[in-house]
């Protein structure tokens, strides 16, 4: 039997262990679109499936509603799909093992994908209940909003009519974003060249940190793994003999990276005195850190592992110390606080991936800001780094933040309804992290939006949590909302 089957609302977590069982990471979404297109042909909808995979349903007013205006329900099909070390699932090829703890959905070993599999799974609900009140809906579900909203960018929106949006991209129930950051990806391509190096091998390990969004956590100053890493490396680079040889942390660029390793040779004469040296320092620089983090990330640890001695190919000398000054300088985290809205991050980046390849070293940064020209400020001081260290960059994913308006009948319209439903009003807020109203706004004028959406935790990470009865909080509100869009 299906964790799911006795979950309510009943029809919103079918659709969403259903959306489950399809592999549907950012960049592997062909399953779960060819999916929401046979799922409209059965129910007799019209729908389209663009040439990115982006697919828009529309399900006519439903009787006294012909004269209503359009709404449009949207969110993103495709989730980040991280695991733990160990996991025993190919997140390419897999559904997920979904499992209930409490009042929370949550998949074993891996993201859940809540963010945002339950905006595919209430639209569909919607779309096939023949009993639900509401005007005509033209659902957009796209792709890649993870990794810089290609989907949106690509989206051709000339069919639609509808001028207010309901996104259902957010986290936390009660609170309606009408404002978020605009973003970019940055990477650095490094080039470096090996030599053999004979030596005592470790592997070292940044471990035990929480992790999470780089928007919406990127505030609470928690550990970044890559740049630890770099930290210690740096403080690693007198030792005599030590040579380079793997390194890796991070799988997103817009995940806080729990995780690094790097796998280090040590040569030369004297070595076992050096090697008595390196082990202090990783001491010294470990219990540092549990000092500055005791409060912030707690767990943070560094692991060290003896493998067997022998040869490898390692940076050579010069590159890889032009290597880790380039990472340990690199700035990271929050930037900027706004100086329009308490308690908001203006601007912040997060080198949320980092590699040690065949000729080359490659970084991925996630950068935010709600000022344009913060966010191209910034871009620009990681450029003039890069070029230092001989490191070429790139731009991709680039999109437009949401700007907070002030006027919004539609935003006003729907408050309305929530303080009616539940005795009091919701919290109107902006928020850090990016949404794809931005690129949806810029290609229809007049648009006006809301994101909404049930509690989730620790989004992006292989703790992340649903809540149900929040789920079915949000179902009954959407409901309420659309019955009221007269």
């Amino acid at each position: 039997m299906s964790v799911v089957q006795n979950l309510k609302p009943e029809r919103v977590f079918h659709y969403f262990g259903e959306i489950c069982k399809i592999p549907h990471g950012s960049g592997n979404v062909e399953g779960i679109s060819d999916y929401l297109v046979k799922f409209a042909g059965d129910k007799g909808l019209y729908c389209i499936q663009d040439e990115w995979k982006n697919v828009v349903i529309v399900k006519e007013a439903a009787p006294g509603y012909e004269a209503a205006a359009p709404v449009i329900l949207q969110g993103h099909m495709d989730m980040v799909a991280v695991k733990k070390p160990g996991a025993g699932i190919d997140m390419e090829k897999e559904g997920l093992r979904l499992a209930v703890d409490g009042d929370f959905l949550y998949a074993r070993d891996t993201s859940l994908g809540g963010d945002d599999g339950i905006a595919v799974a209430y639209a569909l609900a919607i779309l096939e209940s023949e009993e639900i009140a509401h005007p005509r809906l033209e659902v957009i579900l796209t792709v890649d909003e993870e990794v810089g909203m290609d989907g949106a960018r690509g989206l051709d929106v000339s069919m639609l009519q509808g001028k207010r949006m309901v996104n259902l991209d957010s986290e936390e129930e009660g609170i309606f974003l009408a404002g978020c950051a605009g973003g970019a990806r940055v990477d650095w391509t490094l080039p470096v060249s090996r030599r053999k190096q004979e030596g005592a091998v470790y592997e070292i390990g940044v471990q035990g940190l929480l992790g999470g969004h780089s928007g919406a956590e990127i505030d609470k100053g928690r550990g970044n793994a890559n740049c630890l890493m770099a930290r210690l490396l740096y403080e690693l680079s007198d030792i005599a003999g030590l040579g380079l040889a793997e390194l890796s942390g991070g799988l997103a660029d817009n995940a806080i990276p729990r995780e690094a390793v790097a796998i280090v040779v040590l040569a030369g004469e004297g070595r076992e005195q050096e090697e008595a040296r390196f082990m202090e320092k990783i001491k010294s620089v470990e219990k540092e850190w549990q000092q500055e983090m005791q409060t912030k990330d707690p767990g943070v640890c560094i692991s060290v592992k003896k493998m067997p001695s022998g040869s490898r190919e390692v940076v050579d000398g010069e590159e890889w110390m032009k290597l880790v000054r380039l990472l340990f300088g690199a700035p990271d985290g929050v930037q900027a606080m706004s100086a329009d809205i308490e308690g908001l991050v203006e601007t912040s980046l997060n080198m949320g991936i980092m590699n040690l390849e065949k000729g080359r070293a490659v970084v991925q940064f996630s950068v935010r800001s709600s000022l344009e020209s913060a966010k191209w400020a910034l871009i620009r001081k990681l450029e003039s780094l890069a070029r230092l260290a001989g490191a070429q960059q790139a731009v991709r994913g680039d999109y437009p933040g949401w700007a907070f308006r002030k006027d919004s009948p539609f935003r006003d319209m729907a408050a309305d309804v929530y303080r009616k439903l539940y005795g009091k009003g919701p919290e109107i807020q902006a928020i850090h992290a990016g949404l794809e109203c931005g690129l949806l706004m810029a290609k229809i004028p007049g648009l006006e939006c809301i994101s909404i959406g049930p509690d989730m935790k620790d989004i992006h990470t292989t703790e992340e949590r649903l809540s149900i009865s929040s789920t079915e909080r949000v179902w009954d509100y959407i409901l309420e909302l659309l019955k009221q869009c007269k």
